[in-house]
């Protein structure tokens, strides 16, 4: 049984070479490292973008759908609004379990200051758990426009890799994990609250950011790897410079996955000119942050001259391999 994201070839071949710009309101078509896209109705830009969550116990989807889009959106230079929230239910799924899921999205919604516009729900046989799938609504000033990744531009990373991967594992998968100790474990799963890239989004606007992407699936190594692909340039990355938090390097461990590869939302990449100053920023904003590669005109390498792969499927899938 194969699960997760299609690779990047057979996105591209498969389904993304086939969508073509038609409409004049349209300013962008969808391609492999864009996760937003752009309308022009006069005034201010419309930013969209679209997301599941398929990986998520009940305790984090309602959070996880709304820091996830709104991640998107900001890394497009836009101000998230509002999100619409489909959510798909198991046939025995418990109503109140609803419930707390609905509570979750709201909470979300107040702290990253966005309304719930709408969206669907309904009980159905094609799920096993509860997923939802949600559409980020932003607005974005006609005059904003990254300007995208120059060669030599420093690659920064804010706080640490793996924290929506840590928290995950130590929530949902807690009974494979008995051998840690409870007050990491209860560390781990706090990280949920620092899944938002909203507010070094708009620090790294202000310092006039080349590019910026939120690391999700395939890890910090497939994020910084995507960002530049998509730019068309090359990637220099120092592993050793990447924040990695004991909780995250242990419960990794314990599920023989490589942290740097972990679902890892809470961290944004911003390229930018002086990665320095964009630290010093960050920093007095209170935010972790480090310079931790640089782009380059081609290639995917690590500073000891290992290449960097492409995004495969999400580790989480992997989590915990049986032995033989």
């Amino acid at each position: 049984m194969r699960i997760g994201k299609l690779e990047n070839s057979e996105l591209e071949s498969l389904i993304l070479s086939k969508f073509k710009r038609i409409r004049p309101e349209s300013l962008t078509v969808p391609r492999v490292g864009e996760d937003c896209a752009s309308l022009d109705f006069g005034g201010d830009l419309i930013v969209l973008s679209m997301d599941p969550i398929t990986s998520a116990g009940e305790k984090s989807l309602g959070l996880l759908s709304v820091h996830v889009n709104c991640n998107d959106a900001i890394c497009m230079g836009a101000e998230p609004v509002g999100l619409l929230v489909t959510l798909l239910l198991p046939p025995d799924y418990p109503t109140e379990g609803i419930g707390r899921i609905a509570d979750d999205l709201a909470a979300a919604a107040q702290v990253a200051h966005v309304d719930i516009l709408g969206g669907h729900t309904e009980f159905t046989d094609a799920v096993t758990r509860p997923i939802t799938c949600t559409s980020v609504v932003a607005r974005m000033p006609k005059e904003r426009k990254l300007m995208g990744l120059q060669a030599g531009d420093d690659l920064v990373m804010t706080k640490a890799a793996g924290l929506e991967g840590t928290a995950i594992l130590a929530t949902e998968q807690a009974d494979k994990l008995s051998s840690l100790s409870p007050a990491l474990l209860q560390e781990a799963a706090g990280y949920f609250s620092m899944l938002s890239v909203v507010p070094e989004g708009k620090v790294a606007l202000e310092l006039a950011a080349h590019a910026m992407h939120d690391v999700t699936e395939g890890g910090i190594l497939g994020a910084a790897w995507e960002i530049c692909y998509a730019a068309g340039r090359g990637l220099i990355l120092d592993r050793d410079a990447i924040a990695v938090t004991d909780a995250t390097r242990q419960i990794a461990e314990a599920a023989g996955i490589d942290p740097l590869r972990l679902l890892g939302s809470g961290s944004l990449l911003i390229g930018c000119a002086k990665g320095e100053t964009m630290v010093q920023a960050l920093h007095a904003a209170g935010i972790p942050a480090a310079v931790i590669g640089h782009v380059a005109e081609s290639g995917f390498f690590t500073t000891d001259g290992t290449p960097i792969d492409p995004p495969r499927e999400d580790a989480l899938y992997d989590a915990f391999p049986k032995k033989d």
